[in-house]
């Protein structure tokens, strides 16, 4: 595996009553974790065959129940503060640790690919940072090549303002960017995909 890139995965674990909140107002607490643990496996099924070296950061509790081999994924445990706190910690221990490109993603876009993945890394060979928007207006993926902590303040988290914030201050600091494909992340009931969540067509 490469040494000089690393993939950020934040997570939660699996449980009830604590994952995809907002979902949940709609379809329920025990049909938004089934869909939450199926978002889950298809992140593991497109990170786990990456080229590169990658760490899971859990949000409350570290839970090896084998979703995330030790053996393909390193544990964390995300510190406090809100989400851009988190991400400016994991990525300056990502730094501090050697890598030179450091790309984050969370668990909430079925639209992801490890081919989209294998692009951002690619992209940072020539690019200071590079983002994949999402269609609500936050981004599904973030990577640089080093830390920059602008990208992580004053934004208001989980709102449509994430992306358009964080593209001014990369552009404010005359960073070269790159942007992937919009993708679209599964935070409300219009963004599931059901046939998905219940059919045949999905291996588990």
């Amino acid at each position: 595996m490469s040494h000089k890139n690393l993939l950020l995965l934040f997570v939660r674990a699996p449980e009830l009553g604590k994952v995809k909140t907002r979902l949940a107002q709609a379809v329920g607490p025990e049909v938004a974790l089934e869909i939450y643990i199926h978002l889950l496996q298809h992140t593991r099924q497109v990170t786990e065959k990456l080229a590169a070296d990658k760490a899971v950061y859990f949000a409350d509790n570290i839970v090896d129940d084998g979703m995330w081999p030790k053996q393909i994924y390193q544990h964390h445990l995300q510190t406090e503060g809100d989400l851009g706190q988190k991400m400016q910690t994991a990525f300056e221990e990502a730094f501090a640790a050697g890598y030179s490109s450091v790309v984050i993603i969370g668990s909430d876009c079925k639209q992801l690919t490890q081919e989209i993945i294998e692009q951002a890394f690619e992209a940072l060979q020539t690019h200071e940072v590079v983002i994949g928007p999402a269609l609500d207006g936050g981004y599904y993926l973030l990577g640089m090549n080093k830390l920059y902590p602008e990208l992580f303040r004053d934004k208001q988290w989980s709102t449509s303002e994430v992306l358009p914030a964080t593209i001014y201050d990369v552009e404010r600091l005359h960073l070269s960017h790159k942007l992937l494909p919009e993708l679209s992340d599964v935070d409300h009931v219009e963004d599931v995909d059901f046939d998905w969540l219940t059919g045949e067509d999905h291996e588990l």
